[in-house]
């Protein structure tokens, strides 16, 4: 079953890190979030990977192929070139890169990979900067349950400010950062292939295509209230480092 991960957006509220590299490829720890991603589904057997590329795709590209390398003990004679491994750390995926235009929407991109997709077969599919510690089975498990085209993973964020409870104009408590009383796309997404046929050429995937799904009820939510949090800002991206650091509250794998 193919992983599609959306990976070509330019990050705009990402430009203070001090790098310009995609998104994708912010590290967390010494691994790129995109990796992370990858290594959920992995986890769960999902090894079959579709890059949806847009902005400095070729820097994702580098990096996958530079893996070998970084990922293994090596000897090499350089004049001959050839090499013989002692030891490697390599993922065993298979990872297709699909250029899919770097000013194209998030629909758009999901549509031009449509090829890599075998007729009939369902799909996951998500974003290339949120991370969660997800029971991949179990989302599976719930869409094929539902029968639906589509199943969006649905959670309920954390307020990014402390709320101030008041009474007659006075404070009456502090809640520092509560979760909020409202459910919103998460991403993890599974799909059958007939979502295809409700995305045009450089649609907003979260716009006309999921408004008719959901007008028509083909739209199921999997309700989710376990960790996720998605790298907008570098501010994110220090969270995460300093998530890593204390255990990486994502991390399903061992």
């Amino acid at each position: 079953m193919k992983v599609v991960i959306l990976c070509g957006g330019k990050g705009t509220r990402f430009r203070e890190y001090p790098e310009e590299i995609p998104k994708p490829l912010a590290p967390v720890g010494n691994k790129p979030i995109l990796w992370h991603i990858m290594k959920t589904y992995a986890h769960y057997g999902y090894k079959d990977f579709v890059l949806c590329l847009g902005y400095k795709g070729d820097m994702i590209k580098k990096f996958f192929l530079e893996e070998e390398w970084r990922a293994s003990d090596f000897t090499i004679n350089l004049r001959n070139k050839q090499k013989e491994t002692h030891r490697s750390e390599e993922e065993d995926w298979n990872i297709t890169f699909a250029d899919t235009g770097a000013e194209t929407n998030t629909g758009g991109r999901l549509k031009r990979i449509e090829k890599y997709i075998p007729a009939g077969e369902d799909f996951f599919a998500t974003y290339g900067d949120g991370l969660a510690n997800i029971s991949i089975p179990e989302l599976l498990e719930f869409h094929k349950k539902n029968g639906k085209v589509a199943t969006i993973t649905c959670l309920k964020p954390y307020s990014q400010f402390g709320i101030v409870e008041t009474d007659d104009g006075l404070v009456t408590s502090f809640k520092e950062k509560p979760r909020l009383d409202y459910w919103i796309n998460g991403g993890f997404f599974v799909f059958k292939k007939d979502i295809f046929k409700y995305i045009g050429e450089n649609d907003v995937l979260e716009q006309k295509p999921f408004e008719t799904l959901a007008a028509k009820k083909e739209i199921a939510a999997y309700k989710f209230e376990g960790f996720w949090q998605c790298m907008d800002t570098f501010k994110d991206y220090q969270s995460f480092n300093e998530l890593w650091e204390k255990g990486a509250p994502w991390k399903v794998w061992k």
